[in-house]
């Protein structure tokens, strides 16, 4: 198995290659034999932290070609930053050491289109589904409803995945990440369905 990288620029790149092996065809996590899977009973040592999406078109771990034990993978509809996702990433971050943190949106996001519709057309939605709407539409209320149907898909897609991270980023456990000057990192990322490659956001 190959080394955990030692820092989170070093797990960013890593996650990089392999969805650069995954777009060429050239993945080589796809067998997994009992010896590899025995290794990890002992416990596991994810590298990085994928909050996705729950849609089936986006797999992080297929996307960015990496085994078993090497992602710590939380998902949910429109890669939100509910309460048990909080949770979730404290525990990745404060008990298994993982300094990486990565806010996966993907193209034509259902969720996201739920959350357009219900602040641009008034659209009425099912009560749990206005629940996860209700997380997503802070990100997307400046944006601009003057473009075209998928410019604003887009723009809400890139927006919902900035909000997750600010919120992350405002957790007591980062901002005390932070002060400490601990090396975490928390970046963004947009997959693109047609082609497979996963868009990485420059920061704000």
């Amino acid at each position: 198995m190959p080394q955990r990288p030692h820092t989170p620029q070093q797990a960013l790149q890593r996650l990089i290659e392999g969805n650069e092996r995954f777009i060429r065809g050239k993945a080589k996590h796809g067998n997994v034999s009992p010896r590899t899977l025995a290794r990890l009973r002992g416990g596991q040592n994810p590298f990085a932290v994928i909050l996705g999406c729950s849609d089936s078109r986006v797999p992080p771990e297929l996307v960015f070609d990496q085994g078993f034990g090497d992602l710590f993978v939380i998902r949910i509809a429109g890669n939100v930053i509910a309460p048990d996702v909080n949770g979730s990433i404290q525990y990745a971050h404060q008990h298994l050491g993982t300094k990486l943190m990565v806010i996966l949106g993907h193209e034509d996001c259902g969720a996201v289109k739920a959350a357009l519709a219900a602040r641009f057309t008034r659209a009425k939605h099912p009560e749990r589904i206005r629940r996860l709407v209700a997380f997503i539409s802070p990100g997307v209320r400046r944006i601009d409803p003057a473009q075209t149907a998928a410019r604003l898909l887009a723009a809400g897609v890139e927006a919902n995945v900035r909000w997750s991270m600010h919120q992350l980023n405002r957790t007591p456990e980062m901002q005390r990440a932070n002060r400490e000057e601990e090396n975490v990192l928390v970046v963004g990322a947009v997959y693109e369905l047609a082609t497979g490659r996963v868009r990485w956001l420059e920061p704000d």
